[in-house]
């Protein structure tokens, strides 16, 4: 069994404040995280066209929940994320550097190795992208925005312990930013997994930097799809848990490909077959504005904020007779 129940755990909310207490928080997130990135909020796609390619591809391994649709005999996917998506939204609603968009994205991960603790079939974040300049598209540009995030998480942690001062969640607003390589170099004999929770124990509040590409030992940190994030400039964010006694990812993010490093990534992923793809094309031929962008976990915010041992008491899904057996007898309700 994955689930995990921390012992002596009680939940510091009963069921009404909990939902009460979730819709406060992702009100108050979603307005700071628009503010200190000025973003604007659009309406999202739940499914897509697959022949568009705007789908994500996740590690690329992932399958979609797919259909046809009856009335246009064409196929169409639910999403994984909205990465590919919402840069096209921002070319077709004209949006200039600056500024940018946020939506609720909600998807279905089908092929989900493991239901645990921190994941679901069911996947909510806030999915957000916003137009930059060539010149903006450093390593600092992306620092500064990481921090911004942070601020506007921790902003939100200082709003509900005022509400629910039961809570005393604390969120360190000092990031700590570390790239893959430095991880694998001071923990050479210890998976990524292992190495983020051995670093994060020590930094709370972590951006790990350049995942995808393959590392000195020949392997990469993790998988990432060759067409949104530029593998040179792009990372997650983590959190401490000590609930749980482990990191949390919050957020991947990135600038996003320019033409240059999409046909480079293509190149090395082997996946050269989606260069004629729209999405694809538009960007090899720079239709589409350079961006940054990202998906921030709605569920595992307001895990990590009220102080939740298991993602299931903050959003409803499908679990395994295990994971329901083992919340039931800890007394933790799953929506």
């Amino acid at each position: 069994m994955n689930t995990i129940i921390p012992e002596g755990y009680v939940s510091a909310l009963g069921m009404y404040d909990t939902q009460k207490c979730i819709g406060l928080l992702k009100r108050l997130f979603e307005d700071k995280l628009a503010a200190n990135l000025h973003l604007r909020r659009v309406s999202a796609p739940l499914f897509v066209e697959a022949s568009t390619g705007l789908n994500d591809n996740l590690s690329g391994t992932e399958r979609p929940v797919s259909f046809t649709v009856k009335a246009t005999g064409t196929d169409a996917q639910v999403v994984h994320s909205l990465a590919k998506w919402k840069r096209m939204a921002l070319y077709r609603y004209d949006f200039y550097p600056g500024n940018g968009l946020y939506t609720d994205m909600n998807a279905i991960r089908r092929d989900e190795d493991e239901l645990d603790n921190l994941h679901s079939v069911y996947v909510d974040q806030w999915d957000w992208e916003k137009v930059i300049t060539r010149e903006q598209r450093t390593e600092e540009y992306l620092k500064a925005t990481v921090s911004s995030i942070v601020e506007a998480i921790a902003d939100t942690c200082t709003a509900i312990n005022a509400i629910y001062p039961v809570l005393h969640t604390k969120i360190c607003r000092e990031v700590s930013f570390v790239t893959t390589q430095e991880l694998e170099d001071m923990y050479p004999d210890k998976t990524p997994e292992e190495r983020e929770d051995l670093y994060v124990r020590q930094h709370p509040s972590t951006f790990i930097m350049k995942i995808g590409g393959k590392l000195r030992s020949g392997k990469p940190h993790g998988m990432r799809s060759p067409d949104y994030d530029d593998w040179e400039l792009n990372g997650d964010i983590l959190f401490w848990d000590d609930l749980l006694d482990r990191s949390i990812e919050l957020s991947s993010m990135g600038i996003r490909v320019d033409e240059e490093a999409l046909d480079r990534q293509l190149r090395e992923s082997g996946c050269d077959d989606r260069r004629e793809l729209l999405f694809h094309k538009m960007l090899l031929e720079g239709k589409l504005p350079l961006s940054i962008g990202g998906g921030i976990g709605q569920s595992r915010l307001c895990m990590l904020l009220m102080r939740k041992a298991h993602i299931g008491e903050v959003q409803s899904s499908v679990w395994d007779e295990e994971t329901k057996t083992a919340c039931e007898k800890a007394g933790i309700t799953l929506l």
